[in-house]
């Protein structure tokens, strides 16, 4: 079978490896024994992205991306993936740009909770993300609504993110304060809640959570894996 390749511009590596896996082990599933689309990913280093956050530079922050994506186009990419919540600020930056399309990780959750009628979401992520108009653009072209953190909590969602879990640091008090969070939201009125930083899987899952989960690394990599396998027009996506 004729397949695309995938092209994985990383950001953390703990979201970018979850990201990875996912292909590759739910493409087996799908294709068979240890078969997958083949998949190329470039990982400039976390710092470079962290001091342009930090500046608040998303123009600097896009170029690092635009970078990773000129790599991947010469190693025969057909399209990209960032499993990275976060950055997805930057792409405005530079899609107009970019050598290839790219699936929007916002787009990939919004459609997945319109599918499942879910209309009040909360977000989670770093004090980026939630601050952003990242999710609320793809929500809302939706009808869905959402519910962002409050000040206190966007703060230590971030040092648990930012300190604990892009080191893969796995901590029962990083879990017990995000389930915190989250029963917040189901007492505002939501009906799930958007895992809106690619690590936060690695500690927060239906198991655990009093509102359904949106895993935005696991959802994005599905949906790379059904768009290599099922080769749509390429002209059809967004650049």
């Amino acid at each position: 079978m004729k397949m695309l390749h995938v092209g994985i511009v990383a950001c953390s590596a703990p979201g970018a490896a979850l990201c990875y896996q996912t292909i590759c082990f739910e493409g087996a599933q799908l294709l068979g024994p240890h078969a997958h689309p083949d998949v190329s990913m470039c990982s400039p280093s976390f710092a470079r992205y962290n001091e342009c956050m930090e500046r608040d530079d998303w123009a600097g922050v896009g170029e690092i991306m635009l970078d990773s994506a000129e790599r991947l186009s010469r190693a025969g990419a057909d399209f990209l993936i960032c499993p990275d919540n976060t950055i997805h600020q930057a792409l405005p930056f530079i899609e107009a740009r970019s050598p290839l399309p790219w699936l929007h990780i916002a787009e990939v959750v919004a459609e997945e909770a319109d599918s499942r009628g879910f209309r009040r979401l909360g977000l989670t992520g770093t004090r980026w993300l939630v601050m952003s108009d990242v999710y609320p653009e793809k929500l809302e072209a939706r009808g869905l609504s959402y519910v962002r953190p409050s000040g206190e909590a966007r703060d230590e969602m971030n040092r648990i993110i930012m300190d604990e879990l892009v080191y893969g640091v796995l901590k029962p008090a990083g879990v017990q304060y995000l389930q915190g969070v989250i029963d917040g939201m189901k007492a505002e009125g939501c009906d799930a809640v958007i895992l809106g930083c690619t690590e936060i899987p690695l500690i927060i899952n239906d198991s655990n959570s009093a509102l359904p989960t949106l895993d935005s690394t696991r959802l994005l990599a599905r949906a790379a894996l059904h768009r290599a396998i099922a080769q749509p027009s390429i002209s059809t996506t967004a650049r």
